[in-house]
């Protein structure tokens, strides 16, 4: 966590995260997607599937249908495309300054989808 947090791009925070199973989904939902797609949209369509299976085990559990995960990560997964394409890399700041922005980010997507989330 020490990791992801100090992150400095939001891209780098992604692999530090849960390298289990980021190379899962890269290797199962990304690299096929990349082949028909393009990597940006590959990325975000692959941040949106992540979400939904958070969401479908949530919705398994509580026999309830409600989408916040899935546009949370759709969001997130704009985030990283969007701050890879600008190039905005934050590496040079302290491991706090990363750390919370990296935070806000997440966070910010977080609100947005709530605001947002289909039931």
């Amino acid at each position: 966590m020490i990791r992801s947090l100090g992150a400095g791009k939001f891209k780098n925070f992604w692999k530090f995260w849960n390298p289990i199973w980021s190379y899962y989904l890269g290797k199962y939902i990304f690299k096929p997607l990349k082949i028909i797609l393009s990597p940006a949209l590959s990325l975000i369509l692959t941040f949106t599937f992540c979400g939904f299976i958070h969401d479908a085990v949530i919705m398994l559990l509580r026999w309830n249908f409600e989408l916040l995960l899935t546009p949370w990560f759709l969001l997130m997964g704009f985030c990283v495309v969007l701050s890879d394409y600008a190039k905005i890399d934050y590496s040079k700041y302290p491991w706090i300054t990363r750390a919370l922005i990296n935070l806000l980010i997440i966070f910010s997507c977080l609100f947005i989808a709530y605001q947002l989330r289909i039931k």
